[in-house]
């Protein structure tokens, strides 16, 4: 039997994040820079008030009452700014901030102003105005616009995290992919997306799935399928799941011959019932995320400098907290940027106020930030994309929406 040493793709398709092999341009070379760019999806939309409060807004204490966090609470926030303080279970993301080496968006959406996920996650992650058929994500067609001509290609390497590949990395430019060894167990917001994804590309496959899934949800609500309810995952499962896809990621991307650009995205955002904003669900949810930006920055190595990781979602939540102890489907929500490329250490917002004439239909955070503005920024100034190319092809018809300047240390 032969025996041969891994390949970097046989490293990339045996290991649960995604990364697309970037060809950066040559100014930025010639800059003597070398940039990486990660892509964090948070899908089911972050409470983007609990995650970073304005604390010091007087409309704050009106519409989260006990739930409001302060910096003189227990557990207390953290301090950013006179005005905002971030959520205490995200430590490391604080330290960065502090450093120069974070950054928050606050009151910032995409165009999408209505309340389902999958159209939410559709525009996301393809990057147009508003739901439809894309087949295609921004950060793949930002990166076609990256390679040399004719190296794009028509043909699709293998892709996924888990079950499906998100929407942001799908396109002609190839993708490697790698499945992590610790997979939560698939919920039913997976199931519904690969149940679209399956609806556009087998819809055979699709027949079967909605069958099975069917018969599955009969069956368990007649008790004829005799299994207990399965638990949903402990905090430290999902802490570990997303340390080791984010600690992975970076270290291919750090790797000199490695991929330069990647994806990942984490599930179980959507917190219509006990939230937990201090103690609860939403505190495990953030402290992981907050790991595993800690976990990014140890495996980066060196090449944190010349790193950016965004952290986006579909949409925010309600202002107000709901019956049952959570947050609604909202608007207005916060990105997070971290890395030593950046010139962090802010929060940047158009704040447009909590007062009840102020909110977006009356219950959201009104948005006043273009997400898209944001991730043109990064985009531009990090990897040196086109602005034509970011207003006519990465992010189409939206040479309105300028990109977001003076993010980065070096523009």
């Amino acid at each position: 039997m032969t025996v041969h040493a891994p390949t970097r793709r046989e490293l990339l398709l045996a290991s649960g994040a995604l990364f697309a092999w970037a060809y950066v341009p040559k100014l930025a070379h010639a800059e003597g820079r070398d940039p990486r760019f990660l892509v964090i999806v948070l899908r089911g939309a972050l409470d983007g008030l609990a995650a970073v409060a304005p604390v010091g807004d007087p409309d704050w204490h009106v519409l989260r009452g006990d739930k409001a966090l302060t910096v003189t609470g227990t557990p207390a926030a953290l301090p950013l700014d006179s005005f905002f303080a971030l959520n205490p279970a995200m430590p490391n993301l604080h330290r960065l901030y502090q450093a120069g080496a974070a950054t928050i968006v606050h009151a910032s959406a995409t165009p999408y102003r209505e309340r389902s996920h999958f159209d939410g996650q559709d525009v996301l992650e393809s990057g147009l105005a508003a739901p439809g058929t894309a087949e295609t994500g921004w950060l793949n067609r930002a990166l076609v616009s990256l390679q040399p001509a004719g190296r794009a290609g028509g043909g699709r390497d293998a892709f996924a995290i888990g079950p499906i590949a998100p929407l942001v990395v799908r396109g002609p430019a190839p993708v490697l992919a790698w499945t992590p060894r610790r997979l939560p167990p698939a919920g039913e917001d997976t199931l519904q997306r690969l149940l679209d994804l399956y609806r556009h590309t087998d819809s055979a496959l699709a027949r079967a799935l909605e069958e099975r899934v069917g018969l599955a949800t009969i069956a368990r609500a007649g008790g004829m399928d005799g299994e207990q309810p399965r638990p949903a995952p402990g905090a430290a499962q999902v802490r570990a799941y997303f340390a080791e896809s984010a600690g992975t990621a970076a270290k291919f991307l750090a790797r000199p011959d490695g991929p330069r650009i990647g994806a990942l995205a984490f599930d179980g955002w959507d917190t219509h019932a006990d939230e937990g904003v201090a103690n609860g669900r939403l505190a495990n949810l953030l402290g992981a995320l907050d790991g595993a930006i800690a976990a990014i920055e140890a495996e980066m190595k060196d090449a944190w400098r010349e790193t950016v990781v965004a952290v986006i979602t579909e949409f925010g939540r309600t202002a107000r907290i709901n019956g049952t102890e959570g947050t609604d489907h909202g608007t207005a929500t916060v990105a997070f940027l971290a890395g030593g490329a950046l010139k962090g250490g802010r929060v940047v917002a158009d704040w447009p106020g909590l007062k009840a004439a102020n909110l977006h239909d009356g219950r959201d955070l009104k948005p006043t930030t273009d997400l898209r503005a944001v991730l043109k920024g990064v985009l531009k100034d990090h990897l040196r994309v086109d602005e034509a190319a970011l207003a006519a092809k990465v992010f189409p018809d939206s040479a309105r929406v300028k990109p977001m300047a003076g993010l980065l240390r070096q523009a």
